[in-house]
C-alpha cells in the first residue's frame, strides 16, 4: 500500500466538538499517540486526509478521483482505534474489499485507481465482516473513558523490542519492568507504581522530585511535571505540557498547562490551554447521578456515565481559582473568568461567563501568539485561517 487516507464521512465529527472544531478526528490524542500516529506506526505508512469540503481542508487533503495513483490505498474511518488483531485482518484485504463491523459499521476499504469511478466514488466488490473487538470514539468524553485501555495499547506498540533508559536509583518504583523512559527523560526522587498499568516517560520530559505517579500514565515528549505532582491512572500529559497539582484519568493533548495546585479529573484539554493557579473541576455530581454533557451538534444534553469533568477546546484559558462544574464544555478560544461555579456550556470565543461578551478575533489571535512565544513558537497562518472560519461559522 502507498498511503493511508483518513475519512470522517459517517464518523460525525460534529459530535466530537469542541475538539474537532480545530482538528480532524484522526488528530485527537488518546493514550500516548494520536489516532493518526497509531495507524501510521502499525502499518508503517504515511497518511493523508480525505478532502471533506470544509474549512479544515488544506493543500495536502486528497481528492479520491480517477488518476489518484498507481499503488494501493487504505481508506480508514478516522474514529477507529487500531489493534493488533484489526491490523492483521486489514493486511489481508484485497483491492475492492471493504472491512465492516456489526457494532461500528465501516472500518476500512482497500482500493486502487481501478476501483475509483469518479470523485469520491469507489466500487466495492466484496464486504468482509470483522468479528473482533473494535474500539472507536463517537463522543468527546470517550477520550478519557477509553484512555486506560489506549495507554496500555500504545505502550506495548511503542516499547516492543526496545530497552528503557535506566531508572535512577533515587526513584522508588513498583514493577520497574512496566516503566519506560525515552532518551533525555529526567526523573529523580519520584514515586512510581506501575502495578496496575504501565508508565511511559517521553523524550526529554522532566519529572521533578516528589512526583507520585500511579499507572497507567503517559508523559509526552518535552513535558514538565512539577514538584510534588500527584498523577493517577489513566492520565496522558501530552507533548510539551506543564502540569502540577492533582490529575486523574485525564488527557492533555499538547502544549497545555495545568501547572499549579488544583484538581483535574475525568477531563480532556485540547492544545494551548491554560488553567490558572487553584483551578479545580468537579467530576461527580453531589447526588452521584448521571453526568450529562451538552452535545453541540444536536443542541441537547447527553448522558456520559456517573463521572465526567471538563472538556476544553483549543486555546482556551481559565483565571486563577476557577471552579468548573460537573460535565462542563468549554469551546475554542475562551477566556473563562468566574467568581463561582461555571455554567456547563461556554461557547467558542467567550470572554467571561456572566454576561458573556465575545472575544475579539484580532485580540484572540494576538493573545494566542503571546502564549506561543512563551514556548518559543508563533501562531501559523493556517491556524489564523481556521480560527477566522470558526469565528464566522459558529
Amino acid at each position: 500500500m502507498q498511503k493511508i487516507i483518513f475519512t470522517e464521512e459517517y464518523c460525525k465529527p460534529e459530535n466530537l466538538h469542541p475538539f474537532t472544531y480545530t482538528r480532524h478526528i484522526q488528530d485527537i490524542r488518546i493514550g500516548i499517540l494520536t489516532i493518526r500516529e497509531k495507524w501510521e506506526r502499525w502499518l508503517k505508512l504515511p497518511s493523508a486526509n480525505k478532502w471533506e469540503d470544509n474549512y479544515l481542508d488544506d493543500e495536502h487533503s486528497v481528492k479520491i478521483e480517477r488518476g489518484i495513483g498507481k499503488d494501493d490505498y487504505l481508506l480508514v474511518h478516522a474514529n477507529v482505534l487500531p489493534t493488533a488483531a484489526l491490523i492483521s485482518r486489514i493486511k489481508k484485504l484485497q483491492n475492492g474489499e471493504f472491512l465492516s463491523s456489526g457494532d461500528e459499521g465501516g472500518v476500512a476499504y482497500k482500493f486502487s485507481n481501478k476501483e475509483v469511478l469518479g470523485l469520491h466514488k469507489i466500487k466495492v466488490s466484496h464486504s468482509v465482516g470483522y468479528r473482533g473487538e473494535l474500539k472507536a470514539i463517537h463522543y468527546p468524553w470517550q477520550i478519557f473513558q477509553l484512555n486506560d485501555w489506549a495507554i496500555c495499547e500504545d505502550y506495548a506498540l511503542i516499547t516492543a523490542k526496545r530497552k528503557s533508559k535506566p531508572l535512577s536509583k533515587t526513584n522508588r518504583v513498583v514493577k520497574p519492568s512496566q516503566v519506560f523512559l525515552e532518551p533525555g527523560a529526567k526523573m529523580e526522587h519520584c514515586f512510581i507504581n506501575a502495578d496496575e498499568g504501565p508508565v511511559y516517560i517521553g523524550k526529554n520530559a522532566t519529572i521533578m522530585e516528589g512526583t507520585c505517579i500511579r499507572g497507567p500514565v503517559a508523559i509526552g515528549e518535552g513535558a514538565v511535571v512539577k514538584m510534588g505532582t500527584k498523577i493517577y491512572g489513566a492520565t496522558t500529559v501530552g507533548p510539551y505540557c506543564t502540569v502540577g497539582g492533582e490529575i486523574k484519568n485525564s488527557v492533555l493533548f499538547a502544549f497545555s498547562n495545568k501547572a499549579h495546585d488544583g484538581y483535574l479529573g475525568d477531563s480532556v484539554l485540547g492544545e494551548w490551554c491554560n488553567l490558572g493557579a487553584g483551578t479545580t473541576n468537579s467530576n461527580v455530581k453531589n447526588n452521584a447521578g448521571e453526568v450529562k454533557y451538552w452535545l453541540d451538534a444536536d443542541k441537547k444534553e447527553m448522558a456520559a456515565g456517573n463521572k465526567g469533568g471538563l472538556l476544553m477546546g483549543d486555546y482556551s484559558k481559565a483565571a486563577i481559582n476557577t471552579s468548573f462544574n460537573t460535565g462542563t464544555v468549554v469551546g475554542v478560544c475562551c477566556n473563562v473568568v468566574s467568581p463561582a461555579l461555571t455554567p456547563k456550556l461556554i461557547p467558542n470565543f467567550s470572554w467571561g461567563v456572566d454576561g458573556i461578551t465575545r472575544y475579539k478575533l484580532d485580540k484572540a489571535i494576538t493573545d494566542i501568539n503571546n502564549w506561543k512565544k512563551m514556548k518559543g513558537m508563533a501562531i501559523r497562518e493556517e491556524e489564523k485561517k481556521i480560527l477566522t472560519d470558526i469565528y464566522k461559522l459558529y
